[in-house]
Order: C-alpha cells, then sequence, then structure tokens
C-alpha cells in the first residue's frame, strides 16, 4: 500500500446503473416457473437489500421450502437464465457521470475500483456486462456471500485490507440508499450517498453519510473530497 491507497467499493442497481426491475422480474419468472407462484413481488422492499433476501422474503411470503443445496442452486440458475433473456437487449442504461467516475477511479496511481453490492455474483455480472462495465474492477463482495448487507461490507473491507492492504477508513462506499450508509458505518468505512436510486436526498443526507451528492455527475466535489481524507 502507499500513503494514497484508496479502495472504492460501489454499489451497482441505483448508484452505477438502472435496469428498469430486470431484476425483479428475473425472481418473478423463475418462481413461476419452479414453483407455480403468480405474484409480482412489488410488495417486497428490494432497493439496498441483497438478492438472497428479496427471495427468501418470496419464499417465505407463499410458504415455499427450499430444501438442500441442489433445490436453492437450481432455483438461482434459472434466476440468472431469466436475466440473461431479459438483458440480451440491454433494459435501462449507466446512471450518469457512472461510467467517468470508475474511469477515473482506474486511472488514479493507489486507487482500486471494487465492488460490494446485494447482487449474487453472476447477476451483477450479467447487469454490468450488457454495459461494458464488468471486469473493470479489481474485486467485489456480492450477496451470495453474505445475506446480511451490514455483514457483507465487512467481507469487502476485509478483502480491502488482504489485497490493497488499507484499513476500513481507507475504503469509501459508494451507495444509493441508506443501508449502503449503515453498512459503511458497520465496517468502519467511509459512506458516500448518491439520489440517483429510489432515495430521496432528504432521506439520505438524514443518515450523515460522509458526502451526499445529486449523482455521479459531482465528480469534482466527489474526488475532491477523496484527496483531502486523511492517510
Amino acid at each position: 500500500m502507499n500513503d494514497r491507497t484508496l479502495v472504492w467499493l460501489f454499489d451497482v442497481d441505483g448508484t452505477l446503473l438502472l435496469t428498469e426491475g430486470a431484476g425483479r422480474l428475473a425472481i418473478v419468472a423463475a418462481l413461476a416457473e419452479r414453483f407455480g407462484v403468480n405474484d409480482d413481488l412489488s410488495h417486497i422492499p428490494m432497493a439496498g437489500r441483497t438478492d438472497p433476501l428479496i427471495v427468501a422474503d418470496a419464499l417465505r411470503h407463499h410458504g415455499i421450502a427450499v430444501d438442500g443445496d441442489g433445490e436453492r442452486v437450481a432455483l438461482w440458475q434459472a434466476i440468472a437464465v431469466h436475466m440473461r433473456r431479459l438483458m440480451s437487449t440491454p433494459r435501462g442504461g449507466l446512471l450518469p457521470g457512472a461510467a467517468d467516475v470508475v474511469a477515473r477511479v482506474e486511472s488514479e496511481p493507489g486507487w482500486v475500483p471494487a465492488l460490494l453490492t446485494g447482487n449474487v455474483r453472476e447477476m451483477a455480472r450479467i447487469k454490468l456486462g450488457a454495459f461494458g462495465l464488468w471486469g473493470r474492477f479489481a474485486f467485489g463482495a456480492f450477496g451470495d456471500e453474505a445475506a446480511d448487507r451490514n455483514a457483507l461490507a465487512t467481507v469487502a473491507v476485509e478483502r480491502a485490507a488482504e489485497r490493497c492492504g488499507v484499513p476500513p477508513s481507507r475504503c469509501v462506499v459508494v451507495g444509493d440508499t441508506e443501508h449502503d450508509i449503515a453498512c459503511a458505518r458497520a465496517a468502519g468505512a467511509r459512506a458516500v450517498a448518491v439520489a440517483t436510486g429510489g432515495r430521496s436526498r432528504g432521506l439520505l443526507a438524514a443518515h450523515a453519510p460522509d458526502l451526499l451528492l445529486d449523482s455521479l455527475l459531482e465528480s469534482e466535489t466527489l474526488f475532491e473530497w477523496a484527496g483531502g481524507l486523511p492517510d
């Protein structure tokens, strides 16, 4: 690690991109296919939560028990198949400024772009791959590694320490919900909130992130703040 090493932990949905609800639709289609469930899942909160928690809520609501690793793997494979279908012609798009921010982080000596997302790895790969961003990150922490968002953030900062030699205070979580702020706090990382998902600026401000942006188009504000962080 050099004195300027900074690990950026980006959320995906609502922070880097939008997919017009493709993730929800993929889960809906897989549950219908495998269990005959007819439910649009609009009653289940999704923003800022991990994919395993969302699916567990849906299964619990319908009284469905998924027993054994084989059945769980088959369900997630079905979800991924439907996600690929839905994103074969990409839905939604990258959020304004997202590609430029990732490129700037990549180009800055000592700065490391990484992922901290509630998406399971394959869902993240499909979403980011549709817009050319998969493969631009040094590592990630994904929803299939910890269903609890705070625990997942701890996985991310531990991985940052192992790979980059940085303490949690040199990790920056960038996300669009109060859950991203909370998980950054739980892991000892910095929290940058962007009001580009389903949360208002006022709601995010109430959770006191270290920096609050309207969008990633405010990159100069973001990078000026990052450059002033203590070593």
